[in-house]
């Protein structure tokens, strides 16, 4: 089929890519040229596993092109994924629905009679319905987008599940037909109504960001009762109705979806009389963790941060990925700086978005350069090379052998026997603190 997919940001681009690789012939489209040359010439402007290599073996067969035009995208396309963003509106925890009109609304002047309007973006329940009113012309469906970060070439070709919201088999049937490939290998299919396809994806992140909360929650009781939360999670991880997935404690969830979505979703079901107050309390708690890390922080450095030098391993919100929005490491950092602390930060791909964001902060071009001579260590994203540091080799580097696990990954007992004083949120703080002491050893005098 002939597919068109506005907006090329990170979903967009994704999707693009991956409808060609399901034999598609796609045509991108976006309001920003350099990114559309970009995106031509087969180069991805964010990190994602995997997708540079699909844009770049489509741009090239030319399955797969990118435009500004809206009249060339509407001759074009049987099919319009529109998959702009919903930033959370300014002076509001509801979303902001301007990328989303305008879209549609472009779209929708220059669209062939039988086409069908798809929208993947997350939005507030009730955004079919009035799409769908404003545009009478155009049929509209609404096909929620699960993708994560580090995971969405994966996550779009071979997903969980497939939902559709739709008001006529004929949307339904043309829906099939975009995803043949993959429902042929026996992914699940949801069809529902406009609300309902809405709601799942909200109500889905609202239930993961929930479970990271909780186990969080429960750190802060360990915390205080002396209790291990690792130990915690695993226990009731094995009762199949918990699961052990989103289990691990530590300093929290960021990103572009989960904190705004959250936020929306509660705003939302406000404005229809509904309490979600919970979720308000989920994001509250999530905050919280950043105030612990920089509160321990501050007790391990004797009380202030001021003068102290702390490398911090981690930029991005989670590994595989270089976005920077809403990072819990980049928070901590950044609250670290405006205490007075010496910050280094180091990252294996945000380098380059966390300078343009943050330019207070010190750089290092590798883990190794960022350890050199820090008074604290804080690893705040679970980069898998970051469990690989050998704590031996890490502790001649330092000037003190302080550690704060803020992901809960790294290995206690190996990076105990190197000579650390190790701490992890949720988990007993190491006996003996006349050796922390030792270590915290007054304020530099070289």
């Amino acid at each position: 089929m002939r597919l068109t997919v506005i907006g090329t940001g990170y979903l967009g681009a994704t999707h693009a890519a991956c409808m060609a690789e399901l034999g598609h012939e796609v045509l991108g489209v976006d309001v920003d040229p350099d990114k559309v040359a970009a995106l031509q010439a087969g180069r991805v402007p964010f990190h994602e596993p995997g997708l540079p290599e699909l844009i770049a073996k489509h741009t090239a067969s030319g399955r797969l092109r990118f435009t500004t035009d809206y009249a060339a995208a509407g001759a074009f396309g049987e099919v319009h994924f529109v998959c702009v963003g919903t930033p959370q509106r300014s002076g509001s925890e509801g979303a902001d629905l301007t990328y989303v009109d305008a879209a549609f609304g472009a779209i929708a002047e220059h669209v062939a009679e039988g086409s069908l309007l798809v929208g993947k973006s997350t939005v507030p329940v009730g955004t079919a319905e009035r799409l769908a009113s404003r545009f009478e012309d155009a049929e509209i469906a609404w096909n929620p987008e699960f993708l994560r970060e580090g995971f969405a070439v994966e996550d779009t070709l071979r997903p969980d599940r497939l939902v559709f919201g739709v008001r006529s088999p004929r949307a339904e049937t043309i829906l099939r037909r975009v995803y043949a490939p993959v429902l042929d290998a026996g992914t699940p299919l949801v069809t529902a109504d406009f609300p309902t396809a809405e709601l799942v994806k909200t109500a889905a992140n609202a239930f993961l960001a929930t479970k990271i909360s909780f186990i969080n929650a429960m750190a802060e009781v360990c915390e205080a009762a002396g209790g291990d939360v690792g130990v915690l999670a695993e226990a009731i991880g094995y009762d199949d109705r918990i699961g052990r997935k989103f289990l691990r404690a530590g300093v929290g969830f960021g990103g572009g979806c989960l904190p705004k979505d959250i936020r929306a979703f509660a705003h939302r079901a406000g404005e229809l009389g509904v309490s979600l107050d919970f979720l308000r309390e989920v994001d509250a708690i999530n905050m919280r963790r950043r105030d612990k890390v920089v509160d321990v922080a501050r007790e391990l450095c004797g009380g202030s941060v001021l003068g102290a030098r702390i490398a911090v391993l981690g930029a991005a919100f989670k590994p595989d990925s270089d976005d920077i929005r809403d990072s819990p490491a980049l928070n901590v950092a950044a609250r670290l700086r405006l205490d007075g602390a010496d910050v280094t930060v180091y990252d294996p791909e945000a380098l380059d978005n966390a300078r343009k964001a943050f330019p207070l902060l010190g750089y290092a071009l590798s883990a190794e350069e960022a350890l050199r001579g820090a008074d604290l260590l804080l690893h705040l994203t679970e980069w898998p090379q970051f469990r690989e540091i050998d704590p031996e080799h890490a502790a001649t580097l330092v000037a003190r052998p302080l550690v704060v696990d803020g992901r809960g990954v790294l290995d206690a007992d190996r990076w105990t026997a190197a000579g650390w004083y190790f701490r992890a949120l949720g988990r007993p703080a190491p006996a003996g603190e006349g050796s922390l002491r030792g270590l915290q050893g007054g304020k530099r005098t070289e």
